[in-house]
């Protein structure tokens, strides 16, 4: 089935352009200022903390793509409008709330304003160190006047304290005196304006559904605004979902120069003034410490009292207490999740930018959800979905299982309100929303939202992969095992037998993680990830009831449990319909999805790309088309249920009908194309998942980092090119290195164990630095790795290597089940021909 005609180019191994962005193994920096790519760049050089996130807009406020400081979980809800409404549909529609901006701290020299895009900089160099956490701009003015301004500027937002940020600005006169002006503020932008009633650059650009919806009204009422000498607050209230927000800000000025402060605040706005007359080489360095505080209705003078004792500890401490604090978590953060890939540095710096970005998106999200964009932009109205799951979950769960814990008790909060979206599509149990920041469904489109019913098994295989891997009963005696009664429940009840000589159990009307395909019978990833959570469930039960009957009395006095249901989940998981195409040898993505036309991608104009933007609906869904993988996933996650025969037959028919339109399907072809043998397809694939946010590859990283592809990365280090799986709670290695990387290192962590994992050519090499020991498989060979005895492993290769990629041509001239021959096109209908008189 092999098809390796007009193969497309490989990624490139570096296409980031290094003039201006300098390998640094452990920092991203940029050396030379450029307005025209602001907003990628606001994405890029963003910090946060997984509660708090600042874009890396300039401090001087302009020029800006678009300003954002984002609070994760704070949102304004909406009424969805359906043009035609009908039972069930989402009613409510929730947004992140772009908070009061923080970062502004102005800068006048001779009364001339810095303003980086007119500014004649002798010298720029843009930071973010991954060590550190912090964000450091320095640069060398030359005002109108002459006068050499040396500039620098850190930024920093606490992975240690949830609800803090660190600012400050260094100012020195290299040659002459001259009056100097800083503006700090706490401004509100919410309304898409900035101070000077300029309109965000992002407000002007066309439609994209995967962007952020526009408010039309205010959002944040004024609730209260309060100074004093040092401090200023400012407190509001979201004027429907009710959540409440305080911000406050305290400085300190240290200089040997004469200056006067003025302080004042105003509903959207609070300001401190400083006026200095500031003579050639005395420094000035002004400090401001940022506290934000919310809650979904806790009132506004508490949340202020909480500001203040914020504050408070930062003034009794100082700054350098909390960067040191920055530093050691840091330290401690990466000594558990650093990959390294020998002798490429360039490769290393982008791993390690995608691996802060998982930290910045989860450490302190503590039980809220991590979304799409986590708190770097707007993009998908700061929804979650089961990319966390899927993606995120894995490089947590073996690296920072307390932060994998905290998302999944974020699910468990959502219970109440999966069980009530249930109950609205006529279902037992409960049903997660496809995407969601309160627990209800935001989904406006049905059918590639909320038929996607496998975030449901998507979440319990997170959970049994984080059980397995750290033992922790405790979690799931409690939440875990609601979880999984209530996702097994909807799927007995969702499904339904079918008699034929067999019984078999069916699930109809459904969407697969293909966005492309919608509302069918018998999803392939669907039904092996039901059977997967339909077993887990039952074996939860089992040994609850075996092991801890008080926990399983408990279990059955909340959801009325009764002693025969795990063996009827059981027998739907073992009757479960898997389609299989006995004619081409694949299996089907769905039972109908080979009664479709395939669309020919490789005819298909690049300007037409992605599909989404060009084409309506249907017309995608008439295809065999692929927004991201489907089945390929499914062989991925449940990979022990299938041959590698079948994975490579898969992986070869699939592969050339996806778009690669989403983020999330590089990482995960990236993983089987290792693992079948398409060695080089494996490093293209990767390199493209590397670099989807440095090299903005998909033209949209100016709303926001992508998350779940930050994920994947690890996953397709790990999981790829090391090879490992878990399945059934045991860790196997089967290595497919790359040819050009002498050496691949990373970590896991095993209940409390950590594994340093080195893999060459030649061997496989295991070092456990903290814990006991820890029991792994290598190609089928048991191996105990105990605290000071490091295991090595001789390795015959790296698996079968196929040389070459797969074609951009899809397979075609098979026949259906009723003889009919498979064809392939491209809908060619021209718009704006079809505009013109007579058409």
């Amino acid at each position: 089935m092999t098809n390796q005609t007009e193969a497309p180019p490989v990624a490139p191994s570096d296409p980031i352009d290094r003039c201006r962005f300098p390998v640094d193994p452990w920092a991203l920096r940029e050396v030379s200022y450029s307005a025209d790519d602001l907003g990628t760049t606001e994405s890029l050089f963003a910090v946060g903390n997984g509660y708090l996130g600042m874009r890396g807009n300039p401090e001087e406020g302009r020029d800006a793509h678009y300003h954002g400081t984002f609070i994760n979980g704070f949102h304004e809800t909406w009424r969805i409008r359906h043009a035609e409404e009908a039972f069930g549909f989402a009613r409510t529609g929730q947004t992140i709330v772009n908070v009061p901006d923080a970062k502004v701290m102005k800068l006048y020299v001779d009364d001339e304003p810095l303003l980086l895009s007119t500014a004649d900089l002798q010298e720029y160099d843009r930071t973010l160190d991954f060590r550190t956490g912090v964000l450091t701009r320095e640069l060398l003015w030359r005002t109108p006047a002459g006068k050499l301004v040396k500039v620098t500027s850190r930024r920093m937002i606490s992975f240690t304290q949830r609800h803090l940020a660190l600012l400050s600005l260094e100012v020195e006169l290299l040659n002459g005196d001259a009056p100097i002006v800083v503006s700090s503020q706490i401004l509100n932008r919410q309304d898409g304006k900035d101070e000077y009633h300029v309109k965000s650059a992002a407000m002007g650009e066309g439609f994209d559904p995967r962007r952020a919806s526009r408010f039309d009204s205010r959002v944040l009422e004024p609730v209260m605004n309060w100074h004093s000498e040092r401090r200023m607050i400012l407190g509001y209230r979201a004027i429907n979902s009710g959540m409440t927000l305080a911000v406050g800000a305290d400085h300190q000025i240290i200089t040997d120069n004469d200056y006067e402060e003025l302080n004042s605040t105003e509903d959207d706005l609070g300001r401190k003034v400083y006026r200095i007359q500031a003579k050639a080489g005395q420094k000035i360095t002004i400090l401001k410490s940022v506290a934000y505080h919310t809650s979904r209705g806790v009132p506004v003078r508490e949340l202020v009292d909480r500001v203040r004792r914020t504050l408070d500890r930062v003034r009794d401490e100082g700054h350098e207490h909390y960067v040191r604090e920055q530093q050691e978590w840091l330290g401690d953060f990466w000594a558990r999740s650093d990959v390294e890939v020998a002798d490429h540095p360039e490769i290393e710096q982008a791993v390690r930018w995608n691996i802060f970005q998982l930290a910045q998106a989860s450490a302190r999200a503590d039980t809220l959800g991590v979304s799409a964009k986590g708190v770097t932009g707007s993009g998908y109205e700061g929804h979650y979905f089961w990319d966390t799951e899927i993606y995120v979950m894995p490089f947590l769960t073996y690296t920072s299982p307390d932060f994998a814990r905290n998302l999944i008790r974020a699910r468990h909060n959502m219970l109440p309100a999966a069980r009530e979206r249930a109950r609205e599509l006529a279902q037992r149990g409960a049903l997660f929303p496809w995407r969601t920041i309160n627990g209800e469904e935001a989904s406006a489109y049905y059918a590639a939202g909320t038929a996607q019913y496998h975030i449901d098994a998507d979440v319990a295989h997170a959970m049994s992969k984080y059980v397995d891997a750290t033992g922790d009963t405790d979690l799931m005696a409690r939440e875990g095992a609601d979880i999984f009664v209530e996702t097994a429940r909807m799927w007995m009840d969702l499904g339904f037998w079918r008699t034929n000589g067999d019984q078999t159990f069916h699930i109809h009307s459904v969407t697969g993680p293909d966005e492309y395909t919608t509302v069918v019978n018998n999803n392939l990833f669907t039904n092996v990830m039901a059977r997967y959570n339909l077993r887990r469930a039952a074996e939860t039960v089992e040994l609850l009831k075996a092991e801890d009957p008080d926990g399983y009395r408990r279990l059955q006095a909340r959801l009325h449990i009764t002693d025969d249901e795990p063996a009827e989940w059981r027998r739907a998981a073992d009757g479960m319909t898997i389609p299989y195409d006995e004619g081409l040898g694949i299996h089907p993505q769905d039972e109908h999805f080979l009664d479709r036309e395939v669309w020919n991608l490789a005819v298909t104009p690049p300007e037409r790309k992605p599909l989404l933007l060009h084409y309506h609906p249907l017309v995608i869904y008439r295809f065999q088309v692929l927004k991201q993988a489907d089945v390929v996933l499914a062989l991925f996650l449940q990979g022990d249920h299938f041959s590698l025969d079948e994975k490579r037959a898969d992986f070869e028919y699939y592969d050339p009908i996806t778009t690669g339109d989403s983020t999330l399907s590089a990482v995960v072809q990236s993983i089987i194309a290792a693992e079948v043998g398409y060695h080089e397809m494996a490093m293209d694939y990767f390199l493209k998942a590397l670099f989807v946010d440095l090299a903005d590859l998909h033209g949209n990283t100016v709303d926001g980092v992508h998350v779940a592809s930050a994920g994947g990365v690890w996953c397709a280090l790990v999981n790829g090119f090391g090879g490992m799986r878990d399945y059934n709670g045991t860790i196997t290695f089967d290595p497919r290195l790359p040819k050009s990387w002498p050496s691949l290192t990373f970590r896991i962590t095993l209940r409390g164990t950590r594994l340093k994992v080195h893999l060459t050519a030649d061997a496989i090499e295991f070092d456990a630095e903290t814990g006991d020991e820890a029991t792994v498989s290598v190609r089928g060979e048991e191996v105990t790795v105990r605290r000071g005895s490091p295991v090595s492993v001789p390795l015959d290769g790296q698996g079968p290597r196929i040389d070459g990629l797969l074609g951009t041509s899809p397979i075609i001239g098979g026949r259906r089940s009723d003889g009919s021959l498979i064809t392939a096109g491209v809908p060619d209908f021209d718009l704006d021909q079809a505009s013109q008189p007579g058409a």
